[in-house]
């Protein structure tokens, strides 16, 4: 199995659950030039801004009370933006924009955006790696990225 490379025009998605940055390489694998093709990001306020109510509590048949785990809004609102962004990237394929797609992520972020890959993104996905590099300036991921491809 032959090793991915960051060759001309390969897209580099940058993403964790609140933001996600397109890149294009517009230089060559020795040198690679990383310009933003895209940005997104969601505002999703912290767990407890979003919801103050307590869990509900059921009975069963027995009259054993137990209480009903409480909803995550804001993990809820990750997932909702990677099945989004995984759309967004589907129809960017479909119309041509790209051939090829490198995606770092977290791994809970790459799992969620694997859920919500078409078949044919998938194809276009030629490495994964599982590292949050969202807040990191693109001439570190220029050098983050081909370092996690080399290895």
């Amino acid at each position: 199995m032959t090793k991915p490379r960051l060759e001309k025009n390969v897209w580099v998605l940058i993403a964790d659950g609140g933001r996600a940055l397109v890149l294009r390489n517009e230089g060559d694998e020795m040198y690679p030039n990383l310009k933003v093709v895209q940005t997104y990001a969601i505002e999703n306020p912290p767990m407890h801004e979003q919801g103050t109510d307590r869990p509900g509590r059921t009975n069963d048949a027995f009259g054993n009370k137990s209480s009903v785990g409480q909803t995550d809004w804001h993990q809820q609102a990750e997932n909702r933006f990677m099945h989004t962004l995984a759309a967004d990237l589907d129809r960017q394929h479909e119309a041509g924009a790209f051939k090829s797609l490198i995606i770092a992520a977290p791994p809970t972020a790459l799992g969620e955006l694997r859920k919500a890959e078409s078949a044919n993104l998938k194809k276009a996905v030629i490495a994964d790696i599982h590292k949050d590099w969202t807040h990191m300036p693109i001439h570190k991921i220029e050098k983050a990225v081909t370092k996690a491809l080399a290895e």
